[in-house]
């Protein structure tokens, strides 16, 4: 990723900044600066709260390059708590366990790195909440 582009997906990346349309008051993650619901142009930004639920999952197996040394691992799609549904890996636990409907937390994690002395880039990966 260019280091531009990079440096602008910050504020969601870090800090899990959202979007909310003050027309129609549906969340957005990454902001938009359109609503596709009700095309208002106007959002107040906040902060997500880290956790959210299982709405699907699958196992990849054969992952694009930068994913190559991980493979297998899980991913899901997790409603957030405050809306958003984000695709995330699912992070410290075996496929037999994860369901629909399962609560995650959201932790902040190295995802992959270009190479030997390449650029290690992090994000977000969803933890099974366990009781």
């Amino acid at each position: 990723m260019p280091p531009s582009r990079s440096w602008r997906s910050y504020p969601q990346t870090y800090r899990l900044e959202a979007a909310r349309c003050k027309g129609c008051g549906k969340a957005y993650y990454p902001p938009r600066l359109i609503c596709p619901g009700c095309k208002g142009r106007e959002f107040e930004h906040f902060r997500m709260k880290p956790s959210g639920t299982i709405v699907s999952h699958t196992v990849i197996r054969t992952p694009s390059s930068e994913f190559s040394g991980l493979a297998p691992f899980a991913v899901g799609i997790v409603e957030m708590d405050d809306g958003p549904r984000l695709t995330l890996q699912l992070a410290d636990v075996g496929f037999e366990e994860i369901k629909t409907g399962l609560p995650v937390r959201l932790e902040f994690r190295r995802m992959y790195s270009e190479g030997e002395s390449g650029v290690i880039h992090y994000g977000h990966k969803a933890v099974l909440v366990r009781k």
